[in-house]
Protein backbone atom coordinates (compact mmCIF):
# COMPACT_ATOMS: atom_id res chain seq x y z
CA UNK A 1 0.00 0.00 0.00
CA UNK A 2 2.90 2.55 0.79
CA UNK A 3 4.64 2.00 -2.76
CA UNK A 4 1.17 2.62 -4.27
CA UNK A 5 0.34 5.59 -2.07
CA UNK A 6 4.42 6.50 -3.15
CA UNK A 7 3.19 6.75 -6.71
CA UNK A 8 -0.01 8.23 -6.58
CA UNK A 9 1.39 10.95 -5.00
CA UNK A 10 4.34 11.11 -8.00
CA UNK A 11 1.37 11.14 -10.51
CA UNK A 12 1.20 15.06 -11.11
CA UNK A 13 4.82 15.09 -10.91
CA UNK A 14 4.93 12.42 -14.40
CA UNK A 15 1.85 14.60 -16.03
CA UNK A 16 3.81 17.76 -15.49
CA UNK A 17 7.31 16.40 -16.76
CA UNK A 18 5.29 14.41 -19.59
CA UNK A 19 4.04 17.74 -20.62
CA UNK A 20 6.94 19.53 -20.79
CA UNK A 21 8.47 16.76 -22.72
CA UNK A 22 5.67 16.51 -25.30
CA UNK A 23 5.77 20.09 -25.90
CA UNK A 24 9.41 20.69 -26.61
CA UNK A 25 9.79 17.20 -28.77
CA UNK A 26 6.79 17.51 -30.75
CA UNK A 27 7.56 20.67 -32.61
CA UNK A 28 11.15 19.67 -33.06
CA UNK A 29 9.73 16.09 -34.23
CA UNK A 30 7.14 17.98 -36.67
CA UNK A 31 9.64 20.21 -38.27
CA UNK A 32 12.06 17.34 -38.90
CA UNK A 33 9.31 14.86 -40.34
CA UNK A 34 7.97 18.18 -42.39
CA UNK A 35 11.29 18.97 -43.91
CA UNK A 36 11.15 15.20 -46.02
CA UNK A 37 7.98 16.71 -47.39
CA UNK A 38 6.70 18.03 -50.56
CA UNK A 39 4.23 20.89 -50.77
CA UNK A 40 1.32 18.90 -51.93
CA UNK A 41 1.81 17.45 -48.78
CA UNK A 42 2.59 19.78 -46.23
CA UNK A 43 -0.27 21.98 -47.52
CA UNK A 44 -2.85 19.21 -47.88
CA UNK A 45 -2.15 17.26 -44.44
CA UNK A 46 0.25 19.00 -41.73
CA UNK A 47 0.58 16.03 -39.56
CA UNK A 48 0.72 13.31 -42.02
CA UNK A 49 4.07 11.09 -42.35
CA UNK A 50 5.65 11.59 -45.72
CA UNK A 51 5.10 9.71 -48.27
CA UNK A 52 8.81 9.02 -48.77
CA UNK A 53 12.28 10.68 -47.88
CA UNK A 54 12.75 13.51 -50.06
CA UNK A 55 16.20 14.95 -49.72
CA UNK A 56 15.51 17.42 -52.49
CA UNK A 57 14.32 19.81 -49.98
CA UNK A 58 17.96 19.88 -48.54
CA UNK A 59 19.47 20.48 -51.55
CA UNK A 60 17.35 22.76 -52.48
CA UNK A 61 18.24 24.98 -49.55
CA UNK A 62 21.55 25.09 -50.34
CA UNK A 63 21.16 25.87 -54.22
CA UNK A 64 18.62 28.46 -53.09
CA UNK A 65 20.83 30.34 -50.62
CA UNK A 66 24.33 30.53 -49.49
CA UNK A 67 23.29 28.29 -46.69
CA UNK A 68 27.08 26.69 -46.36
CA UNK A 69 28.65 30.31 -45.85
CA UNK A 70 26.28 31.27 -43.40
CA UNK A 71 26.77 27.86 -41.54
CA UNK A 72 31.17 28.98 -41.69
CA UNK A 73 29.78 32.17 -40.28
CA UNK A 74 28.09 31.18 -37.62
CA UNK A 75 30.74 28.57 -36.42
CA UNK A 76 33.66 30.64 -36.70
CA UNK A 77 31.76 33.45 -34.73
CA UNK A 78 30.23 31.03 -32.44
CA UNK A 79 33.81 29.19 -31.50
CA UNK A 80 35.46 32.36 -31.37
CA UNK A 81 33.35 33.99 -29.03
CA UNK A 82 33.27 31.44 -27.13
CA UNK A 83 36.99 30.52 -26.68
CA UNK A 84 37.85 34.35 -26.34
CA UNK A 85 34.50 34.31 -23.66
CA UNK A 86 36.26 31.32 -21.32
CA UNK A 87 40.23 32.56 -21.34
CA UNK A 88 39.62 35.94 -20.25
CA UNK A 89 36.40 34.90 -17.49
CA UNK A 90 38.24 31.89 -16.73
CA UNK A 91 41.15 34.41 -15.23
CA UNK A 92 38.68 37.01 -13.67
CA UNK A 93 36.65 34.65 -12.21
CA UNK A 94 39.59 33.15 -10.23
CA UNK A 95 40.51 36.11 -9.45
CA UNK A 96 37.39 37.12 -7.76
CA UNK A 97 37.03 33.78 -6.14
CA UNK A 98 40.46 33.83 -4.47
CA UNK A 99 41.91 37.15 -4.38
CA UNK A 100 40.60 39.77 -1.24
CA UNK A 101 39.93 43.58 -2.23
CA UNK A 102 38.21 46.31 -1.83
CA UNK A 103 35.96 46.90 -4.54
CA UNK A 104 35.29 43.02 -4.89
CA UNK A 105 31.37 42.95 -3.72
CA UNK A 106 31.32 46.42 -6.06
CA UNK A 107 32.40 43.98 -9.26
CA UNK A 108 30.00 41.32 -8.08
CA UNK A 109 27.27 44.18 -7.88
CA UNK A 110 27.92 45.46 -11.03
CA UNK A 111 28.35 42.05 -12.98
CA UNK A 112 24.66 41.35 -11.81
CA UNK A 113 22.92 44.43 -12.67
CA UNK A 114 24.51 43.49 -15.61
CA UNK A 115 22.43 40.56 -16.13
CA UNK A 116 18.97 43.05 -15.74
CA UNK A 117 20.11 45.52 -18.75
CA UNK A 118 18.13 44.80 -21.89
CA UNK A 119 20.23 43.28 -25.23
CA UNK A 120 17.67 45.92 -27.08
CA UNK A 121 18.89 48.66 -24.70
CA UNK A 122 22.37 48.45 -26.08
CA UNK A 123 21.44 48.23 -29.69
CA UNK A 124 21.89 51.91 -30.84
CA UNK A 125 25.32 52.80 -28.41
CA UNK A 126 26.93 49.36 -30.11
CA UNK A 127 25.62 50.21 -33.58
CA UNK A 128 27.55 53.44 -33.10
CA UNK A 129 30.62 51.91 -31.37
CA UNK A 130 31.34 49.33 -33.89
CA UNK A 131 30.77 51.69 -36.84
CA UNK A 132 32.81 54.17 -35.54
CA UNK A 133 35.86 51.61 -34.89
CA UNK A 134 35.31 49.82 -38.76
CA UNK A 135 33.89 46.72 -37.20
CA UNK A 136 30.69 47.39 -38.95
CA UNK A 137 29.58 43.96 -41.13
CA UNK A 138 32.54 42.44 -39.88
CA UNK A 139 32.55 38.80 -37.80
CA UNK A 140 34.69 40.30 -35.95
CA UNK A 141 32.48 42.96 -34.59
CA UNK A 142 30.09 40.52 -33.47
CA UNK A 143 32.68 38.15 -31.59
CA UNK A 144 33.69 40.99 -29.27
CA UNK A 145 29.85 41.94 -28.90
CA UNK A 146 29.38 38.06 -28.45
CA UNK A 147 32.07 37.81 -25.74
CA UNK A 148 31.27 40.60 -23.68
CA UNK A 149 27.43 39.81 -23.51
CA UNK A 150 28.48 36.35 -21.80
CA UNK A 151 30.93 37.66 -19.50
CA UNK A 152 28.41 38.05 -16.42
CA UNK A 153 26.71 34.88 -16.87
CA UNK A 154 30.44 33.13 -17.09
CA UNK A 155 32.06 34.67 -14.40
CA UNK A 156 29.27 33.41 -11.86
CA UNK A 157 29.50 30.12 -12.99
CA UNK A 158 32.72 30.08 -13.15
CA UNK A 159 33.84 31.92 -10.02
CA UNK A 160 31.04 29.85 -7.72
CA UNK A 161 32.70 26.60 -9.19
CA UNK A 162 36.18 28.22 -8.58
CA UNK A 163 34.53 29.12 -4.64
CA UNK A 164 34.22 24.77 -4.05
CA UNK A 165 37.50 24.03 -4.39
CA UNK A 166 39.66 23.67 -1.43
CA UNK A 167 42.46 25.93 -1.26
CA UNK A 168 44.84 23.57 0.52
CA UNK A 169 45.26 21.98 -3.32
CA UNK A 170 46.42 25.83 -4.25
CA UNK A 171 48.75 25.76 -1.43
CA UNK A 172 50.30 22.31 -1.42
CA UNK A 173 51.36 23.36 -5.17
CA UNK A 174 52.67 26.89 -4.07
CA UNK A 175 54.62 25.25 -1.35
CA UNK A 176 56.08 22.95 -3.94
CA UNK A 177 57.50 26.42 -5.44
CA UNK A 178 54.35 26.62 -8.02
CA UNK A 179 53.56 29.99 -9.05
CA UNK A 180 50.09 31.74 -9.02
CA UNK A 181 49.54 31.37 -13.09
CA UNK A 182 51.31 27.76 -13.36
CA UNK A 183 48.72 26.62 -10.69
CA UNK A 184 46.20 28.04 -12.05
CA UNK A 185 46.55 26.41 -15.06
CA UNK A 186 47.64 23.19 -14.46
CA UNK A 187 45.55 22.85 -11.20
CA UNK A 188 42.28 24.57 -11.32
CA UNK A 189 41.45 24.57 -15.21
CA UNK A 190 41.53 20.81 -14.96
CA UNK A 191 39.53 20.51 -11.90
CA UNK A 192 37.03 23.35 -13.44
CA UNK A 193 36.17 21.78 -16.54
CA UNK A 194 32.49 21.21 -15.62
CA UNK A 195 32.14 24.75 -14.80
CA UNK A 196 34.20 25.79 -18.32
CA UNK A 197 31.92 22.62 -20.24
CA UNK A 198 28.54 24.49 -18.99
CA UNK A 199 29.29 28.21 -19.58
CA UNK A 200 31.15 27.23 -22.91
CA UNK A 201 27.76 25.39 -24.17
CA UNK A 202 25.79 28.14 -22.89
CA UNK A 203 27.63 31.16 -24.42
CA UNK A 204 27.82 29.05 -27.70
CA UNK A 205 24.06 28.20 -28.01
CA UNK A 206 23.38 31.95 -26.92
CA UNK A 207 26.11 32.93 -29.80
CA UNK A 208 24.56 30.44 -32.58
CA UNK A 209 21.02 31.24 -31.49
CA UNK A 210 21.45 35.26 -31.26
CA UNK A 211 19.23 37.21 -33.96
CA UNK A 212 19.03 40.75 -32.68
CA UNK A 213 22.36 42.08 -32.70
CA UNK A 214 23.38 40.02 -36.02
CA UNK A 215 20.67 41.91 -37.57
CA UNK A 216 22.11 45.30 -36.77
CA UNK A 217 25.79 44.58 -37.11
CA UNK A 218 25.50 42.81 -40.09
CA UNK A 219 24.66 43.53 -43.82
CA UNK A 220 26.03 41.51 -46.22
CA UNK A 221 26.44 37.38 -46.64
CA UNK A 222 30.22 37.70 -45.78
CA UNK A 223 29.64 38.20 -42.08
CA UNK A 224 26.04 37.44 -41.81
CA UNK A 225 24.98 34.10 -39.23
CA UNK A 226 22.48 31.64 -39.44
CA UNK A 227 19.67 33.24 -37.70
CA UNK A 228 19.96 36.00 -39.73
CA UNK A 229 20.23 34.01 -42.66
CA UNK A 230 16.94 32.36 -42.08
CA UNK A 231 14.84 35.30 -41.57
CA UNK A 232 15.74 36.09 -45.31
CA UNK A 233 14.67 32.66 -46.38
CA UNK A 234 11.02 33.53 -46.10
CA UNK A 235 11.54 35.33 -49.44
CA UNK A 236 14.23 33.67 -50.85
CA UNK A 237 11.88 30.03 -50.98
CA UNK A 238 8.71 32.12 -51.69
CA UNK A 239 6.41 29.06 -51.52
CA UNK A 240 9.00 26.52 -51.00
CA UNK A 241 7.56 25.46 -47.28
CA UNK A 242 9.77 22.37 -47.71
CA UNK A 243 13.26 23.79 -48.35
CA UNK A 244 12.07 26.35 -45.29
CA UNK A 245 11.71 23.05 -43.06
CA UNK A 246 15.20 21.91 -44.13
CA UNK A 247 16.83 24.96 -43.49
CA UNK A 248 15.40 25.01 -40.44
CA UNK A 249 16.28 21.99 -39.24
CA UNK A 250 19.96 22.38 -40.61
CA UNK A 251 20.38 25.53 -38.40
CA UNK A 252 18.59 23.76 -35.23
CA UNK A 253 20.46 20.62 -35.33
CA UNK A 254 24.22 21.88 -34.41
CA UNK A 255 23.13 23.79 -30.75
CA UNK A 256 20.52 20.04 -29.86
CA UNK A 257 23.89 17.60 -30.94
CA UNK A 258 25.84 19.65 -28.54
CA UNK A 259 23.80 19.92 -26.01
CA UNK A 260 23.21 16.68 -25.97
CA UNK A 261 26.76 15.94 -25.36
CA UNK A 262 27.15 17.78 -23.10
CA UNK A 263 24.40 17.87 -20.72
CA UNK A 264 25.93 16.09 -18.11
CA UNK A 265 28.64 18.58 -17.58
CA UNK A 266 26.13 21.08 -17.75
CA UNK A 267 24.31 19.90 -14.98
CA UNK A 268 27.67 19.47 -12.77
CA UNK A 269 29.00 22.94 -13.67
CA UNK A 270 25.51 24.38 -12.48
CA UNK A 271 25.42 22.61 -9.06
CA UNK A 272 29.52 22.01 -8.41
CA UNK A 273 29.23 25.42 -7.09
CA UNK A 274 25.91 26.09 -5.15
CA UNK A 275 26.84 25.79 -1.53
CA UNK A 276 29.89 28.19 -1.72
CA UNK A 277 28.97 29.92 -5.08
Amino acid sequence: MKRIRNYIVKVPTFIFVGVIIVMSVVPILWVLVSSFKLNPEILSSTFDFPTGLHIQNYVNAFRVSPIAKYYMNSFFVSITATVLNLVVMGMAGYVIARASFKLKRFFRAMFSLALLVPGAALLIPLYTTIKAVGLYDTRLGLILVYAGFGIPTTLFIVSGYFMAIPRELEESAYIDGSGFLNTFIKIIVPLGKPAFATAGVLQFLTCWNEFQFAMTLTTGHESRTLPVALYYFKSAFASDYGAMFAATVMISLPSIIIYILMQKQIVTGLTGGAVKG
